[in-house]
């Protein structure tokens, strides 16, 4: 690939590259090349090769690198390569026996920046966070098509031109890329729990898989207990927390779609939704209200949508979030449990941990660290990508409540 067009760095980006940092921002080039997206081009620092990536004229992250292996051609078989590495990786470090619901490959994590494949029972649903992997499509439907067995389509659904590393929860209208038509809604197992999935307009790319193992602990969490489940979507928590024997549970969550999905949920688990609550509302008016109302609840969940959507929302989303935990722990009982979590990949560990110090200090309620998550093996971080850790999950309990008048 010596005709490759070459790009050099700034001076000192060399060593993170070859160290294994996948992106180069716009400003870090020493100038941009005039050439289409999706072009292939090698990195230089100097005369000395440092990475080989994708192109993108339109985003801030100018490339993304795909390989720092100068014998390494990018083509049918490196993306084959890829997918086939992804893959044997979950099988090794994902329980598989229960569930058919899994993230197969994770952009960065798994050394395709902006590429993400989430598998429902067979069908893969592709999102590209770059307008530079475009033109690599059918090289990675192909890839798809070729490495993983059994495969009955593949759901298209982009977000071309996203620059931010946080978990994308907006909505778009998929399309087949490869195979037949696929159900509306397709039916996933996960822990041996069903869900019904919209892998054509439901959120991210249908569902939230990067929660699977915190769905499956509350299910361990919730005997007996009456459960409130905040920004519910199509009730993921609240169906485990129903299976593992809840007394009752609340989910409320500001899209009616997601609510009546939620409900269709708990009729494909058996479970009575009549003997449940569920609210298409405004989660924080909700909170404010059973304060008033004096309500309080065993176990609440609290998983917001990203909180920072960039660097300079970081202070607001920050004290969002210890506006948003003093507000449920308002309403937890005596010995009860919060999980709450932040899927804000710009909000460190450090700072969620603080928010949610903070805000159980302004409620007046004393809680003890039971457990602390982040996100599950199919998501992996590489240890030079930072950025790519986004999920926070803390299991905590209100073991002693004081003075509430602050």
């Amino acid at each position: 690939m010596s005709n490759l067009v070459k790009v050099p760095v700034k001076p000192g980006l060399g060593r993170h590259l070859r160290a294994g940092h996948p992106w180069v921002f716009r400003k870090a080039l020493a100038q941009a090349p005039k050439i289409p997206p999706g072009s292939v081009v090698d990195l230089v620092d100097g005369t000395r090769f440092v990475g080989r990536g994708y192109f993108d004229p339109w985003s801030a992250i100018a490339v993304r690198v795909l390989t720092t292996d100068a014998s390494e051609t990018i083509d049918q078989a490196f993306f084959e390569r890829r997918v086939a590495q992804a893959l044997s990786s979950r099988r090794q470090l994902v329980d598989l026996s229960d569930t058919d619901a899994f993230r197969l490959i994770h952009g960065e994590g798994d050394l395709l920046p902006g590429v993400i494949v989430d598998l429902y029972a067979g069908w893969a649903v592709l999102k590209l966070y770059s307008a530079g992997l475009t033109p690599h499509r059918p090289l990675i439907v192909e890839a798809l098509r070729k490495a993983v067995p059994g495969l009955k389509g593949v759901v298209g659904r982009d977000e071309v031109g996203r620059d931010d590393a946080d978990v994308d929860e907006g909505k778009g209208t998929g399309k087949m890329l490869h195979g037949p038509e696929a159900p509306q809604p397709l039916t996933i197992l996960e822990r041996g729990a069903k869900f019904l999935v919209d892998v054509y307009a439901g959120q991210k790319t249908g569902f939230f898989l990067d929660q699977r193992e915190n769905r499956f602990l509350l299910r361990r969490l919730s005997k007996g207990l009456d459960v409130l489940n905040c920004f519910s979507f199509s009730g993921g928590f609240s169906v485990n927390a129903a299976l593992g024997g809840a007394t009752r549970v609340f989910s409320v969550d500001q899209d009616a779609d997601a609510v009546a999905l939620s409900r269709e949920n708990f009729k494909v688990n058996g479970l009575d939704p009549n003997a449940h609550d569920f609210l298409a509302g405004d989660v924080f008016e909700l909170l404010d209200s059973f304060k008033h109302e004096g309500r309080r609840f065993d176990l609440i969940v609290l998983d917001p949508p990203a909180f920072a959507k960039s660097q300079k929302a970081v202070e607001n989303a920050v004290a969002g979030y210890a506006s948003l935990n003093r507000q449920a722990l308002h309403l937890l009982k005596p010995g009860g449990l919060l999980c709450t979590a932040s899927c804000s990949a710009r909000v460190s560990p450090d700072a969620f941990f603080d928010a949610v110090r903070e805000g159980a200090y302004n409620a007046g309620v004393d809680l003890t660290l039971v457990e602390e998550r982040y996100q599950p093996p199919d998501h992996p971080i590489r240890l030079q990508f930072r950025e790519g850790g986004y999920l926070k999950f803390l299991v905590l309990r209100g073991r002693q409540l004081v003075d509430s008048t602050r």
